[in-house]
């Protein structure tokens, strides 16, 4: 199952404005200008002068200029004193104009034929009240579209910033994982070991991998485990005498994640396990999965402590990348556990709520 897509724009934004076209001026301005009307309305209907509806629609599209264009425009350049002044005398004339024009064009359609003259009940005179009220209206539309499109411009500045990352991730891994392969390969092909091969093969699929398909937003997981078992294949052949596994429980063909997203998980174990020192070092990794639910836990003996003068290593770029990959593709539904257990080894804990 993917995550939804977060670039797509929210449609809140429209969906809201279309609702106060529809409740606000179809019905509440419909309402008060019947109020207006002179005379009363015929009480055999339901919906007397329904003309009126369209009467305040038309005298309202003098707002859309200034709650798409002028009132976003000013605000983002920060010209506030522009900004009042302009609204000030925008509702003040542009109301009344807009106002005026309304009532000529239904008076001038009840001219043209009998079946028309009911158009002639208008109300009879223009105020400032009403356009008190579309200004605070439509000012929350415009409001609302702001933030809506500023939550969607840092989201995919975070996107391109992380996809940065993990391009600087990829090119971390290239050039030390390829040399230290290629040094592996190098000692077989001068023993004549019949490993060569399988070690070619397993560097190509990776390499492949980390080329080409990791530039996609989603993978499917069992291609992310391929990666990870072909991963563990060429470490456990590096390092024959260590103990290197890694094992996976339960169904995967359903789920897609991100690409790369367990590799500093993984990098970070045989970066600092104790088996490149020792035989007795190992690192074990499992992936237990379910419909709604991902664990990857990773295992691997630590070494000795530093002496206090020697500077500690830190995770670097990859833990930073994939905690914030997870606050963006996760956010609320992911837990990232890094602890020390006391029998010596350090254990990262990764749960997705997918």
């Amino acid at each position: 199952m993917q995550p939804e897509d977060s670039d797509r724009p929210s449609r809140f934004p429209l969906a809201f404005e279309l609702l106060l076209w529809v409740v606000y001026v179809g019905l509440y301005k419909y309402s008060w200008y019947i109020e207006k009307v002179p005379g009363h309305p015929p009480g055999r209907s339901d919906f007397p002068y329904p003309h009126l509806a369209v009467f305040a629609v038309l005298a309202t599209l003098y707002v859309i200029p200034y709650y798409r264009w002028v009132l976003p425009a000013l605000l983002q350049r920060r010209r506030y004193f522009l900004l009042l002044s302009a609204t000030l005398l925008y509702f003040w004339q542009a109301s009344r104009i807009d106002y005026q024009l309304t009532v000529r064009l239904f008076s001038f359609l009840a001219t043209r034929s009998p079946a028309l003259a009911g158009l002639t009940a208008l109300p009879p005179w223009w105020n400032l009240e009403l356009p008190v009220f579309d200004l605070i209206s439509f000012s929350c539309v415009a409001f609302a579209r702001l933030s809506f499109s500023h939550e969607t411009r840092r989201r995919h500045l975070e996107k391109d910033n992380l996809a940065l990352q993990l391009e600087q991730l990829k090119g971390q891994l290239q050039p030390h994982f390829l040399f230290n392969t290629l040094n592996s390969i190098y000692g077989l092909s001068l023993t004549g070991s019949p490993e060569t091969p399988r070690f070619i093969l397993l560097l190509s699929e990776l390499m492949r991998y980390v080329l080409y398909d990791s530039g996609k937003e989603y993978i499917a997981l069992p291609e992310e485990v391929t990666f990870m078992e072909n991963y563990f294949e060429i470490e456990q052949r590096k390092y024959p005498d260590a103990r290197i596994r890694f094992t996976t429980t339960g169904t995967l063909t359903r789920l897609q994640v991100p690409p790369l997203l367990l590799l500093p998980l993984v990098e970070n174990s045989f970066k600092h396990g104790r088996h490149h020192h020792s035989d007795q070092g190992c690192v074990e990794a499992t992936l237990i999965t379910s419909a709604h639910r991902l664990q990857f836990t990773i295992e691997n003996d630590m070494l000795p402590e530093p002496p206090p003068a020697t500077p500690r290593r830190s995770g670097g770029i990859g833990l930073v990348n994939i905690r914030q990959r997870l606050n963006l593709y996760y956010p609320d539904a992911h837990e990232l556990l890094l602890m020390t257990l006391p029998n010596g080894r350090f254990r990262a804990q990764l749960t997705l709520q997918v």
